[in-house]
């Protein structure tokens, strides 16, 4: 039988440093003198107290050590419980939001998806607004660390790759977890800050600049205006994009960068390969656009500031990119379908599975021309388990199935079918914006009924812990186990 304790213990500490956090944009509220720092307050004692009283409960089980099924409990319980307190400032500071709303939207800025429900964020109070950063801020370096330290454990995160190079627990190079996560951490937010004196040096005020940073370097995308990041200038786009890209890339490169071996980062496969389709996917569209209304720079920036914000799963939008015509709606959308590298904060599939799937495609394309040779899949030179490349086909094909079965689903409720397919799409991903006039980048989600909502919710917790650690309790044998 599972001894839930321990993770009741983390998951209730958890929640307690969450609405200690919410004193945060408490103090910001009470400061500009908004009302709505009494709700804030309210959440933060009603989020603490919760919090340490199931922390204390479980706190006789508490262990150094979780098993197999706790790790499994404790990454989704996670995911799943800290949006139900999350939403507390956002329904009860905003009278007209309702808690489906209001979790949809906590859930959202966690995951780092970006889809929002809110409009009128121009008039917001600053508040809530930073709450929102928050919460992606969070959901950023809280998936980072998750990815590298918790799903490698269940054979699902992804950074299994980086096993040979000692960055999981061997004590090659960072001997324990904690060191892992504290080294991330503080590279997290090293660059969180470059970002928002980046963006305050060309132009930003300081709060918008903080707030951006912090939807910057989680790709969450959440922004303080209703344009989204059309309300800034060419000069910001640029900086924007090359803070979403830096956010993508692997942070255990950075680790090795600060170490002095600055070289792996660059000679990465993975890096390369992200930034060949940064390339190519704006280039592309660029020239889309170009043979339309003629070569000029605001096409060139609107191509690279869309191609890299959904290729990262960031989700800003500076311009309506469905009025560009067939080619770059399409475009955009399959890059978002591909995301960024293992280990980073950008979402969906991620570079690295795609290049394994390739590699194991061209062994079984040799195989059949050369059927007695002996051939192994190879990545970076060195070859590739089988039990890896299992995993790889495995998540491929729930990744296919969920947004397959999301969108049935999200079909069966009313939406039409563009709205339905694009919406799973983008939460099984944590892109953002979807497609169509209602939940496209000139849209939001809140015109869509409360069940679509709560199916998109989960589809994005799914999505979020990379599937199959979330299907996995779901089924009979695990709580047989």
């Amino acid at each position: 039988m599972i001894d839930f304790r321990p993770v009741g213990y983390v998951v209730g500490l958890l929640v307690a440093v969450l609405g200690a956090t919410m004193l945060v944009p408490m103090a910001l509220d009470l400061y500009l003198g908004n009302a709505i720092w009494i709700n804030m307050l309210e959440s933060a004692i009603a989020t603490v107290a919760t919090g340490l009283f199931v922390c204390l409960s479980c706190a006789n089980g508490a262990r150094e050590k979780l098993t197999l099924q706790q790790i499994f409990l404790l990454t989704t319980g996670v995911w799943l419980l800290l949006p139900v307190f999350g939403a507390l400032p956002l329904y009860l500071g905003l009278q007209h939001l309702s808690y489906v709303d209001a979790y949809f939207e906590a859930m959202s800025g966690l995951t780092t998806t970006g889809a929002t429900v809110l409009s009128g964020l121009d008039q917001m109070p600053q508040g809530i607004l930073l709450w929102r950063g928050m919460l992606q801020w969070f959901g950023g370096v809280g998936i980072v660390v998750v990815a590298m330290v918790f799903l490698p454990e269940v054979g699902v995160g992804g950074m299994q790759i980086f096993k040979s190079e000692g960055f999981e627990t061997d004590g090659k190079i960072l001997p324990r977890a904690t060191q892992i996560a504290a080294q991330i951490s503080v590279i997290y937010v090293v660059l969180t800050a470059a970002c928002a004196l980046t963006y305050a040096a060309l132009g930003m005020n300081n709060f918008d600049a903080l707030v951006h940073a912090m939807t910057t370097l989680s790709t969450g995308g959440f922004a303080n205006y209703d344009s989204s990041f059309g309300r800034f200038d060419g000069e910001l786009h640029y900086a924007c994009s090359l803070f979403m890209i830096s956010a993508a890339l692997p942070f255990v490169r950075y680790i090795q960068f600060a170490a002095g071996a600055t070289g792996r980062l660059f000679r990465d496969k993975q890096v390369q390969v992200f930034l060949w389709i940064n390339v190519v996917g704006t280039m592309s569209i660029t020239l889309w656009l170009w043979s339309r209304s003629g070569v000029s720079e605001i096409s060139f920036r609107e191509a690279l500031f869309n191609s890299v914000s959904i290729l990262t799963g960031t989700g800003y939008a500076s311009a309506d990119y469905t009025l560009w015509g067939t080619f770059p709606p399409m475009a955009i959308f399959f890059l978002g379908l591909i995301g960024g590298c293992a280990g980073s904060t950008a979402c969906s599939v991620k570079v690295f599975r795609y290049q394994l799937l390739f590699a194991s495609l061209r062994v079984r394309i040799r195989r059949i021309h050369s059927p007695n040779a002996v051939m192994v899949a190879r990545y970076e030179g060195k070859p590739v388990s089988d039990e890896l490349l299992s995993s790889v086909m495995v998540f491929f094909a729930a990744f296919v199935l969920s947004i397959g079965g999301l969108s049935v689903a999200l079909g069966m409720t009313g939406l039409d079918q563009i709205t339905a397919l694009s919406g799973a799409a983008t939460a099984i991903a944590n892109i953002g914006p979807g497609l169509g006039p209602e939940i496209g980048p000139a849209g939001n989600f809140a015109g869509l009924n409360d069940m679509a909502k709560w199916l998109l919710s989960a589809g994005m917790l799914v999505g979020r812990l990379e599937l199959v650690s979330v299907i996995v309790i779901m089924t009979p044998h695990f709580w047989r186990t």
